[in-house]
């Protein structure tokens, strides 16, 4: 991590708060990522929305790194809207790193509960798992689907389906 990073407000108060949660950060073209350590991801989440006032979860997403390892990146954007002292809204990328044999993180769906879908989206695609959260059920694909179409692994053409309504 940079010195850049390491001085700027949001990495200063996060550390201070929950020392060794970061586990690198880069800033560039005017956003600051900061990759966290997956067990503390909630915790980390639920300081900047209640004591940083990052109240819009953007989206959250997730990245397959396959054949690499940890295979999957999770990844939050956040928004902070002006408030006093900070004059300008400030954006937020989280980077949290799964491996790939059970990947699982909590989910953070108690700080925003918009996260719910973007975490089921996850759950359907990626095959990535929320600890805690209150409906994680397919929402793309049906119910009896195998596998998850967004995993680098998956068979470009798919597997042969038989849908129920055929």
């Amino acid at each position: 991590m940079t010195e850049q990073v390491k001085e700027m407000r949001v990495t200063k108060a996060l550390e201070a708060a929950l020392p060794g949660a970061i586990t690198g950060g880069k800033y560039e073209l005017n956003e600051l990522t900061l990759g966290i350590d997956a067990a503390r991801i909630h915790a980390v989440c639920e300081f900047l929305r209640r004591k940083d006032r990052f109240i819009r979860l953007a989206a959250i997403t997730a990245v397959d790194w396959y054949p690499m390892e940890p295979r999957f990146e999770v990844v939050y954007h956040l928004h902070s809207m002006p408030r006093p002292g900070i004059t300008q809204d400030e954006r937020l990328r989280l980077k949290c790193k799964v491996g790939g044999d059970r990947p699982e993180v909590e989910s953070v769906w108690s700080v925003w509960p918009c996260a719910d879908w973007y975490e089921r989206e996850i759950f359907d695609l990626f095959g990535i798992g929320f600890r805690n959260h209150p409906n994680l059920s397919r929402i793309l694909m049906p119910e009896d689907w195998q596998g998850h179409p967004l995993r680098k692994d998956y068979p470009v053409h798919g597997y042969k389906y038989s849908y129920k309504s055929e």
